[in-house]
């Protein structure tokens, strides 16, 4: 089966895949060498596909949203595709007007239909933002319009808290018994003016689902969490210069130290296993997105700096994903790049937390 994926990034890039899914096995083939989003699919024969893809980008074109690149390709055995065998150049072909028509109606009809042949009712599951499992079997899940769900080893919903945005990270609190959740909240327009609802955070009972206790910091946070902490970090230090750290337990917040503001691109550093909060900290205040630092909050709510974010000097490094293991942190991230990701600009990479950093590995980008 052959599969198009694809989006537009909100800057000015067309990404997407082409996925080969063996139904045999199950294993699924990536065939682009390089990332495009795949407006179209179709067998013209048992050795020929039908590509429809969008422009790279919309750079200085305005018309690229309408348009996209009609190629066939050929392969006696599609079954032996490997990853990224498809290059530009075999998919260079002219841009021409493209009509994407709406699949919606007939998709919803399709897995309505699947769902009721199993004995279940279909609905709308949009955006999972986070997963926690449970040692019980049981997993919890923030997504649009739910701000943190339950789900028993049976497969069965055990409980829902809805929310009008939804829920967008969850972070088991310290008892054990209950789990921290934030809110979004996006500006809506009422009354010919745009407002914006309080931000919410929440402590729910992973057991019952009842709202323990309801935060409202009065600006957007993340939390992060490590040890026997959780903070609020605010997303908008830019404007309420210097941001400060807001720190709490069962017992209530407590102010912490400054931290400079926060930005969703560069630093995200959600660390599992984590002894104690781990954050990214920059040490212009005017630009606090370069030269990031790994920073731990100590319990006297004292910040140590660690090390620096990126190991290459001038080099900009995305925060990612972590992990603490015994006596270091490991986490992967990007290499900014004016092109976009580049190939070898996917990194996973082992820092010691006590002396020289070593264990430094790059992926394909």
């Amino acid at each position: 089966m052959a599969v198009g994926t694809g989006r537009y990034d909100g800057g000015y890039s067309f990404e997407g895949e082409l996925l080969l899914i063996h139904l045999n096995s199950g294993d699924v083939v990536s065939a682009l060498q390089y990332p495009r989003e795949v407006l179209g699919v179709e067998w013209r024969s048992e050795t020929a596909l039908r590509l429809v893809l969008a422009p790279c980008d919309d750079w200085e074109n305005p018309q690229a949203h309408e348009q996209g690149h009609a190629v066939d390709v050929a392969r006696s055995d599609w079954g032996a595709v490997g990853r990224g065998e498809i290059g530009a150049e075999e998919l260079a072909a002219p841009a021409e007007p493209v009509a994407q028509p709406d699949h919606s109606v007939e998709a919803r009809r399709i897995l309505a239909d699947l769902a009721a042949s199993a004995g279940r009712q279909w609905s709308v599951r949009r955006r999972v933002w986070a997963v926690e499992g449970m040692e019980d079997g049981r997993v919890l899940a923030a997504l649009d319009g739910v701000l943190a769900e339950s789900w028993l080893p049976s497969g069965d919903l055990q409980w829902a808290v809805d929310d009008e945005e939804g829920g967008r990270q969850l972070v088991l609190a310290s008892d054990g018994t209950s789990v921290w959740t934030n809110a979004e909240r996006r500006s809506r327009r009422k009354a010919r003016r745009w407002e914006t609802s309080a931000p919410r955070v929440a402590r729910i009972a992973v057991d019952t689902g009842q709202v323990l206790e309801t935060l409202s910091p009065g600006v957007f946070t993340v939390l992060v969490a490590g040890g026997q902490r959780t903070i609020l970090r605010p997303l908008d230090g830019r404007r309420k210069n210097p941001a400060r750290l807001m720190m709490f337990d069962l017992d209530g917040p407590v102010d912490g130290p400054e931290v400079g503001h926060f930005d969703l691109f560069n630093h995200p550093f959600a660390v599992r296993r984590a002894s104690r909060p781990y954050v990214l900290v920059g040490t212009d205040p005017d630009e606090p997105h370069r030269d990031k630092w790994v920073i731990a909050v100590g319990a006297d709510r004292t910040l140590r700096r660690l090390f620096p974010h990126s190991w290459v000097p001038e080099e900009h490094h995305f925060g990612g994903p972590a992990v603490e293991i015994g006596q270091s942190l490991v986490y992967a991230g990007a290499v900014h790049n004016g092109r976009g990701l580049q190939l070898g600009g996917a990194y996973v990479v082992r820092r010691s937390l006590r002396g020289p950093n070593k264990g430094v590995g790059r992926g394909g980008g």
